[in-house]
């Protein structure tokens, strides 16, 4: 039998999303490991838009939809992300603020057994909340904040402490981080993946396919560098006035971007998408993906890319440098005239094209392991229980 239950949250206007709660019993885990009774896992971020780490923590509770055992629950400001999560069928328990006060009450009525706090703000938030509820801490990025002394890189050291692991989301994430030495017997990298056969089935049935030389696909926001991006396309349609691109997504630097490209009079060759539920379609049909990040983490928009078959040029940075291999499935540079030299080029060049989206696919298949990614998240929760 099943008992849907209704959890209550501190502001009586928010109503949450129906979840579901299993009599507890045993039943062994496809993956080789038993438990005897039903584990619950709160997700807790402090963001309430869509965007990577918010992309990855989505497809965590997809891996373990099916599975008895496991009853995850997403926990965030309300906003825009509600609608994500409604689509996608994930239970959400939305908070009116991110404080130590919300987070105290949902974790009183939910009483979770794990909370897997994903970034640095959620993870020091949950370690000053949680009490003796275990804690996992999971980042998604390196910051340049983090990587001096500064008030984030100090109160998430408290966090570390609290946690009975840390994740890092590439090696460069975790080594940057100020504090690493402190912290680095309780840490591991968890690259992140991506389901290449459920995106290409997403390709396939997407409602806009519409072509594009270039994409950019990411928020437009500072660590994204979009001023940095409408150059690098300035410079390349000033090349080639055949080329066209496609900006998807959002953020704080919309506006400006807009009246950069109005200004400039690129409105026919710069196509403004802003967000897609499914962007796939477009992705994969581009014949390159245009990166300018100041710092990432492993950007799953570049796993996307890679699986789809579209070769990405970027600067070099964090994560990117593990998966973009210069002249096999892209090109990495710091210099934004030879990131438009190479733009041009796989834009110009079929066989240059087909051989870099060839690369990206056979790159893909190996380097995406759902299964070992489940797997590994299994093992360190039921470590955690201990």
């Amino acid at each position: 039998m099943l008992d849907l239950i209704i959890p209550q949250v501190a502001t009586p206007a928010v109503q949450p999303i129906l979840w579901e709660r299993r009599n507890n019993k045993t039943i062994p885990f496809r993956d080789g490991f038993n438990y005897t009774c039903i584990m619950k896992v709160i997700h807790l971020l402090s963001s309430n838009k869509l965007s990577g780490a918010e992309n990855v923590v989505c497809q965590i509770i997809d891996l373990f939809r099916n599975d008895p055992n496991m009853n995850m629950v997403y926990v965030s400001r309300d906003g825009p992300i509600r609608e994500t999560l409604s689509e996608r069928k994930i239970s959400f328990f939305p908070i009116d603020s991110m404080s130590i006060r919300a987070l105290e009450n949902v974790f009183q009525m939910e009483k979770p057994d794990i909370i897997h706090a994903h970034d640095m703000r959620a993870s020091t938030f949950a370690a000053l909340s949680c009490g003796k509820t275990k804690l996992i801490s999971h980042i998604h990025n390196n910051a340049i904040d983090a990587r001096e002394l500064s008030m984030k890189s100090i109160a998430f050291l408290l966090a570390a402490y609290k946690a009975q692991h840390i994740y890092w989301v590439s090696k460069a994430s975790l080594e940057d981080y100020r504090f690493y030495s402190l912290i680095k017997g309780k840490s591991s990298i968890l690259s992140n993946v991506v389901n290449v056969e459920q995106l290409r089935g997403l390709a396939d049935t997407a409602l806009d396919a519409e072509r594009f030389d270039i994409v950019f696909l990411g928020r437009l926001s500072y660590p994204k560098n979009p001023q940095r991006m409408i150059n690098v396309l300035k410079e390349v349609l000033a090349v080639n006035v055949e080329l066209t691109a496609a900006i998807i997504g959002t953020g704080e630097y919309e506006n400006e971007i807009r009246q950069t490209i109005e200004k400039d009079e690129l409105t026919e060759r710069i196509r403004f998408k802003g967000y897609m539920q499914n962007p796939y379609g477009i992705l994969r049909n581009a014949k390159v993906m245009l990166m300018t990040s100041r710092w990432e983490g492993l950007p799953m928009c570049a796993l996307e890319s890679l699986a789809l078959g579209t070769p990405i040029v970027s600067t070099p940075t964090d994560g990117l440098v593990e998966i973009v291999k210069n002249g096999y499935n892209g090109f990495l540079s710091e210099d934004d005239s030879i990131i438009a030299k190479r733009l041009i080029e796989i834009c110009s060049s079929e066989s240059l094209r087909q051989s870099l989206s060839s690369h990206a696919e056979t790159f893909s298949e190996e380097y995406n392991d759902i299964h070992i990614y489940r797997k590994t998240l299994i093992s360190q929760y039921l470590k955690t229980m201990v």
